[in-house]
């Protein structure tokens, strides 16, 4: 098989480790992968250099890539808040390893150090793993998307540590306690994302025409409240009740579009109103001519989203970046994303993490997301 996945939730990390490398190597065939990347959760953090350096002695793959989470998920399996390690390795071809770290720059800006323009140029994806302490992602992609626009970056922010300093990352030899490790994967070896932010849209999508900044105070030409309000007040009981859970925006990425679908929307947050002049608050910043609608994000609108989505894919493998908001509390039931990504792929040769946030495209340019399902489809 070209690609592998293996998970252990064995206490001492000694074992759990040889587990998975000897499930990886014989699901392999017994030949080093190019690409391996590695899993732990909190209780395996102060292993982690002996993990990966285990790993990289018996599995020998050309690149290794680790990062530290809450949970993680391998094949059809989720190990949440428990002492687990993932690991996946697959023959991806060749890949650019990467060790990124962001110092302030002169300009009062931050610059991210570690990345050459000419490795970018050759690249069509980009797998990007970051500590959520130390690395500005968002304003990092904002770059990206500037300097190479047709760059598709997926990954996750590492979410075992609660501050600076506690989380860890690893790329090849390289232990690191801040900043980002990823790979550059170049066009000839085409991966395909999956962004499924979970949510379900409500009402019909209108245009922004009053806004400021994160502020929206007219839509189609009425409060953005009084907008809001006589949409979920047409709803049903049902929607309703789901509305007032878990109720979002979501913004057209590409304007261009006619019609809207699934995958168009960037979902943001609702953070408030002002009911003296109508103003919504929302977590993201919104201009004037933008399109908007309405989004509920509950268990069930979730299932339906990812499942969707995956619809027309098969792999050989794939990565998972998924919120540590999800899991078993939020859709009632366990390993419920790797059970319906095994299921949809036709293949159990998935790993991957809990985030404090999920990176992938949506529409033309890449995003951090929350309460998202990030995939990676190789193969």
């Amino acid at each position: 098989m070209p690609f592998a996945a293996a998970l252990s939730e064995h206490l001492l990390a000694t074992q759990a480790t040889g587990e998975v490398v000897g499930e990886v190597l014989d699901r392999l065939g017994g030949q080093p992968p190019d690409l391996a990347v590695l899993f732990v959760t909190r209780p395996h953090v102060g292993a982690l250099d002996d993990i990966a350096a285990t790993v990289r002695t018996l599995l020998a793959p050309t690149t290794l890539l680790a990062a530290t989470a809450v949970s993680v998920l391998g094949g059809q399996a989720e190990a949440e808040e428990v002492a687990a390690i993932s690991l996946w390795a697959g023959h991806t071809g060749p890949v650019i390893s990467l060790a990124l770290e962001a110092v302030p720059a002169a300009d009062g800006t931050v610059e991210v150090l570690g990345l050459e323009p000419a490795q970018l140029d050759q690249a069509k994806t980009m797998l990007l793993i970051a500590d959520p302490a130390s690395f500005p992602v968002d304003s990092f992609l904002a770059q990206l998307s500037v300097s190479h626009p047709d760059l598709q970056v997926v990954g996750g922010m590492a979410s075992a540590g609660f501050g600076a300093g506690g989380n860890r990352l690893v790329v090849d030899g390289r232990v690191l306690d801040h900043g980002a490790v990823g790979v550059l994967i170049p066009a000839s070896q085409p991966i395909t994302t999956v962004v499924s932010q979970g949510c379900a849209p409500i009402g019909d999508p209108f245009t922004v025409t009053r806004a400021e900044r994160t502020m929206i105070h007219e839509i189609a030409g009425r409060p953005a409240l009084q907008w809001l309000q006589e949409i979920v007040g047409a709803l049903t009981p049902e929607m309703r009740r789901k509305a007032a859970a878990g109720l979002h925006i979501g913004r057209v990425v590409d304007d261009r579009k006619v019609t809207f679908e699934r995958g168009d929307f960037l979902v943001r947050n609702i953070l408030g109103a002002d009911p003296t002049n109508g103003a919504v608050a929302v977590g993201d910043v919104v201009e004037v001519g933008a399109t908007v609608q309405l989004q509920v994000r509950d268990a069930a609108s979730a299932d339906a989203d990812l499942r969707s989505l995956l619809a027309d894919h098969r792999a050989q493998g794939a990565l998972v970046f998924t919120c540590n908001g999800r899991g078993a509390r939020f859709f009632g039931e366990p390993h419920h994303d790797a059970m319906v990504i095994t299921e949809a792929l036709g293949t159990i040769a998935i790993g991957g993490m809990f985030c404090a946030g999920e990176i992938g495209p949506v529409g033309t340019a890449n995003f951090v997301h929350g309460f998202t399902a990030s995939v990676a489809l190789f193969g």
